[in-house]
């Protein structure tokens, strides 16, 4: 924890030679897709709209690799060291938002993943309660957001249907545009579902002015499945949707808020409090002996952005009861279920990053140099940091990790990325090499964020 103090101050220490510019170009919008984001705020009768609008934005990556594809099963060095190549298209989104009148507006996003098979899953009851698979969708099809919000005022806000769950930075923040490098960090996006989106209740709004500024997020929303839960990902994988109805037993509470004081920064903080995540479990007798399997996690994130320079922080910390009966469990369950059933179930993860970038055309008022920022960026994250009883945390799941690269704003709202990443595996230092072969690759990656048409 000593590292996760020091890095997040540092970032924003850096930050501090520069005179503070805001330059976010973030309004009150539902969803706001400006020249440099979407964000997902309160709505306001001020929108860049007045009856609909309809969007979205995609991304795609090549990368040079010279790992394995397993670090688990390659031996007592780790990964192995083996070089390839992959391409992909990691999402492609449609967005549309309606407004029915200033009071009642839609929001909705249709996301395009991976360009995979596409599978839907059901449980035969009349055959013992076996996993049954059918393919009946054309390409991986994900509902990303479907609510309805009634704006009130300002400082309260009701949403209801499928949104997004904003628990620590990358979530709240999740489109291209909005962080450095060619994928999401890869911290928080191991620990917890990214994009994390539920169906349930949103109360949500901004209060005060200029240094007490705040804007906040309450939710009530289903809550994770500990079916779904492993080594390898911590709770990333006990998000539900495998169905076509969600478990409500133990409904998920979370909370955010964010403190918008001083021009061009951003601190906030979230909260996921779940009483049971064993009761949202695809059969009710799977975890029926276990009382209580409460899952906590708590981050905290910080943004400095000017004219100069953007630098970013954030810690997760998650804590989860009877995580060594829930892994007694999982190993057991059905070889036809989707579950990885792999490992033990840490009690206890973490993830905390730092990074910082340089606008390099904002120190000149030559207009034709180009929008690049070098940026550079550190993590620590492992889905194993505390086990509890008798488990044995597994090392290979402890990951320090540098990346350094350049983002180049060919457009406004289009982005070229290249960086390169290291991994040292099985260390928590800074600059220590782990026990196991690192992990190196190069990228890149073409982004884009836009509003097709507004009326």
């Amino acid at each position: 924890m000593k590292h996760t103090v020091f890095i997040c101050i540092l970032s924003l220490l850096l930050a501090g030679i520069v005179s503070a510019q805001n330059v976010d170009g973030v309004s009150g919008a539902t969803r706001h897709i400006s020249n440099d984001s979407i964000e997902h705020k309160a709505t306001s009768t001020k929108d860049s709209f007045d009856k609909f609008r309809f969007g979205g934005y995609g991304e795609m990556l090549a990368s040079r690799k010279d790992y394995g594809i397993n670090r688990f099963f390659g031996g007592n060095e780790g990964n192995s060291k083996t070089t390839r190549s992959t391409v992909s298209i990691p999402r492609f989104v449609f967005a549309f938002d309606y407004k029915f009148n200033e009071k009642w507006s839609l929001c909705s996003e249709i996301e395009f993943e991976a360009g995979g098979t596409g599978q839907a899953l059901e449980l035969e009851n009349t055959e013992n309660g076996e996993y049954e698979t059918e393919i009946e969708k054309g390409g991986e099809v994900a509902l990303e957001q479907f609510h309805i919000t009634r704006t009130i005022c300002p400082a309260l806000n009701l949403r209801f249907g499928h949104v997004i769950v904003p628990v620590g930075l990358t979530n709240t923040h999740h489109e291209p545009i909005n962080f450095f490098g060619t994928v999401r960090p890869e911290g928080e996006t191991t620990l917890i579902p990214s994009t994390w989106h539920e169906t349930g209740m949103e109360v949500f709004g901004s209060f005060g002015k200029g240094y007490y500024s705040f804007d906040y997020e309450a939710l009530i929303v289903a809550g994770l499945n500990a079916n779904g839960f492993d080594r390898n990902t911590w709770v990333a994988n006990g998000k539900q949707g495998l169905f076509e109805q969600d478990c409500f037993n133990s409904p998920a509470y979370v909370g955010r808020i964010n403190w918008n004081g001083v021009s061009g920064v951003r601190i906030g903080t979230s909260f996921y409090y779940c009483q049971n995540t064993g009761a949202n479990s695809d059969k009710e007798q799977t975890y029926s002996s276990i009382d209580d399997a409460t899952l906590i996690i708590w981050t905290a994130d910080a943004q400095y952005k000017s004219k100069f320079v953007t630098c970013r922080g954030n810690i997760l910390i998650g804590n989860l009861s009877e995580a060594e009966a829930l892994t007694g469990k999982n190993a057991k369950l059905s070889n036809k279920s989707p579950y990885s059933r792999t490992g033990a179930i840490a009690a206890k993860a973490v993830s905390y990053s730092s990074e910082i970038g340089m606008h390099i055309n904002s120190f000149s008022s030559n207009e034709r140099i180009p929008a690049l920022t070098p940026f550079i960026r550190y993590e620590y994250y492992n889905p194993q940091e505390k086990g509890e009883g008798k488990t044995t945390m597994d090392t290979r799941c402890q990951v320090s990790m540098w990346t350094f690269g350049l983002n180049w704003n060919i457009l406004p709202n289009l982005v070229c990325k290249v960086d390169y990443t290291t991994r040292q595996i099985g260390t928590n230092k800074l600059f220590a090499k782990g026990p196991y072969n690192s992990e190196n690759e190069f990228s890149i990656g073409l982004a884009y964020v836009a509003w097709y048409q507004k009326k």
